[in-house]
């Protein structure tokens, strides 16, 4: 007498140990938890280069080099777009009156408008949008 309610796997199946659902051999996630089935293979570590970082003194003098030629600092050239999304974010928020559905569903406008544009384009012509319709 079987021990239990639920038929075994077939020839092509596999338990899930996570969460015991049937799933095909040739997963390599449960589609029901998401969980890894197998691990991955790493055929051969790779050999990292060897770098040494750099002295204090020699990243005191890029950085004095970089004022002198009045290039920005690498993590304001990272940042200042996320930066500037944020504060257009924020003030469109304010403008909208704190819907943000409403602020998302002008920047999708926009997008629409111009499928190709940056979030940031999206959102300065969203900003400009709304002020030449609310004025």
């Amino acid at each position: 007498m079987p021990t239990s309610l639920t038929p075994p796997p077939r020839d092509d199946e596999t338990e899930c140990g996570n969460c015991g659902a049937y799933v095909y051999q040739g997963l390599m996630k449960c589609p029901n938890c998401g969980v890894y089935l197998v691990d991955p293979v790493d055929p051969e570590p790779e050999e990292r280069p060897r770098v040494r970082p750099k002295s204090k003194l020699s990243l005191a003098i890029e950085a004095a080099m970089r004022k002198i030629r009045g290039e920005p600092h690498i993590a304001e050239e990272l940042f200042t777009g996320a930066m500037r999304e944020a504060v257009l974010f924020d003030d469109l928020l304010r403008k909208v009156g704190g819907d943000r559905s409403a602020v998302e569903r002008l920047i999708e406008y926009e997008r629409g408008q111009n499928p190709n544009a940056t979030r940031l384009t999206c959102l300065q012509n969203a900003v400009r949008r709304w002020e030449q319709e609310n004025r």
